[in-house]
């Protein structure tokens, strides 16, 4: 009788442990380490995302965590002639993607997160222009510039070009789509 209640006991601590931790896993926190901080203010399901540093017509934005919840949505709120937002997520966590992902005008999104990305069954995209996500380690200018989200530390000249590769790690993370993709 004893080892029945220990057992439910258990069963329920683990299952509040599960659902605590998808709320805590589905969040978009910013880092400190451009020259202009990203901002992310939260308004009920949408993480509206602003400032990062802007760079001739690229936009850099800089990540701890950036994880959707099914129904959430990340809005880069950026101006509309940037060509290129340019993000990375430089902690340790995988991006969890179940919700839409959305920009204005016709900019490409590059995301890299090298530990991981799963885009769940939910996830959507608005963007307007093209939409990059890799497990590299940096993204390669043309300049010689690395935007790396392993080294983040280095608060240098971001780059006017246009990226020219991504640099994978010796042990990238995965991507993983959890959709049935668009019909």
């Amino acid at each position: 009788m004893n080892l029945y209640k220990i057992s439910f006991c258990f069963f329920n601590i683990s299952a509040l442990c599960c659902m605590f931790s998808s709320t805590v896993i589905a969040q978009i926190i910013p880092d400190t380490t451009l020259p202009i901080d990203t901002q992310v203010a939260n308004q009920g399901s949408t993480s509206n995302i602003s400032g990062g540093t802007r760079v001739g017509n690229n936009l850099f934005h800089s990540f701890e965590q950036f994880s959707l919840a099914t129904g959430g949505t990340a809005y880069f709120d950026n101006d509309i002639n940037i060509e290129n937002i340019i993000s990375r997520v430089a902690g340790s966590s995988i991006s969890n993607i179940d919700g839409l992902v959305k920009a204005n005008g016709t900019a490409n999104l590059f995301l890299i997160n090298p530990r991981g990305i799963i885009f769940g069954s939910n996830a959507r995209l608005d963007i307007g222009g093209s939409f990059v996500s890799s497990t590299a380690n940096s993204i390669n200018f043309p300049d010689g510039f690395r935007f790396s989200a392993t080294n983040p530390e280095i608060k240098s000249l971001l780059s006017i070009n246009v990226p020219i590769g991504l640099q994978y790690g010796s042990n990238p993370g995965a991507i993983q789509v959890e959709g049935k993709g668009h019909k």
